[in-house]
């Protein structure tokens, strides 16, 4: 038995057991997440990328982002260390709504997750926004401050998404290593304080 499934009653708990917490990276299409998934993973990532091809331009909008030649088609999967004891998996939700009926699954146990933004296209992290908003799980807004982008502040992105008080929005670069820890480390207390004392949901 894992730290997150608790200790049997009577005992204390194991303070180095290992913890292994479920988050989630949404977002919009194009907006970083399978970049921030492989930039932050300790293990080499697991992709479902296929290549965007001429039957799709018809339903991937490609505007602001037509840079990019793949997408993911199920989920990208990987796992950080953010210290002795604590891991997270990271599961990369595929952005686009003809994938959407694979979220219900991905978000099943969830200790929250990471709406990446890329304000190019600031829009398209809405559905995700409401997705966690009705399903009551934590979440942050992490802005993926891409070069060409014009800046925005954290305060001015949190206004354009209408966000409840106390949800953060943080900036960030989703190729960053130490950037991408960050957001997960904010994640984590934040999910944390929104928990209270109940127990994380373990993976598997």
């Amino acid at each position: 038995m894992n730290a997150a499934q608790g200790a049997p009653e009577g005992t204390a708990p194991d303070p180095d057991a290992e913890l292994a917490l479920k988050i989630l990276v949404a977002g919009g299409f194009g907006a970083g997440k399978t970049t921030l998934v492989g930039s932050v993973s300790e293990i080499r990532p697991l992709r479902t990328e296929e290549g965007l091809t001429e039957a799709g331009e018809s339903v991937d909008d490609t505007r602001g982002v037509a840079q990019k030649d793949t997408t993911t088609v199920a989920m990208d999967f990987g796992r950080i260390t953010i210290r002795q004891g604590l891991s997270l998996y990271l599961f990369g939700t595929p952005g686009q709504d003809r994938f959407w009926f694979l979220w219900d699954d991905l978000a099943e146990g969830a200790l929250g997750a990471v709406v990446l933004a890329d304000t190019r296209r600031l829009q398209d992290c809405f559905p995700a926004v409401d997705y966690f908003e009705r399903r009551a799980i934590p979440f942050l807004v992490a802005v993926n401050c891409f070069a060409e982008s014009r800046s925005y502040g954290a305060d001015e992105v949190a206004r354009a998404l209408d966000l409840d008080r106390g949800i953060p929005v943080v900036l960030c670069d989703a190729r960053d290593r130490d950037s991408g820890k960050e957001v997960l480390v904010r994640l984590v207390e934040h999910a944390g304080r929104r928990r209270g004392a109940r127990e994380p949901v373990p993976v598997g």
